[in-house]
């Protein structure tokens, strides 16, 4: 899998919102984009990650 242009090792199926928790992320403040396509946030837990799977992770930055 590649997250952010990066290899990144998968675990065993891993639903999107647990790969993002796991990885120190809020899932209330980034948007994810997998394999070209925006993942609404209500579908983080549904969403299995395969291997084979390209991540976009941006996260929102509040400040002024």
């Amino acid at each position: 899998m590649t997250v952010n242009g990066q290899p990144a090792a998968l675990r065993e199926a891993v639903s999107l919102g647990e790969f993002l928790r796991d990885h120190g992320y809020d899932t209330q403040r980034v948007a994810v984009e997998r394999n070209g396509s925006i993942v609404p946030r209500k579908d983080y837990e549904t969403q299995t990650l395969s291997d084979a799977d390209r991540l976009e992770i941006v996260c929102f930055v509040g400040g002024g």
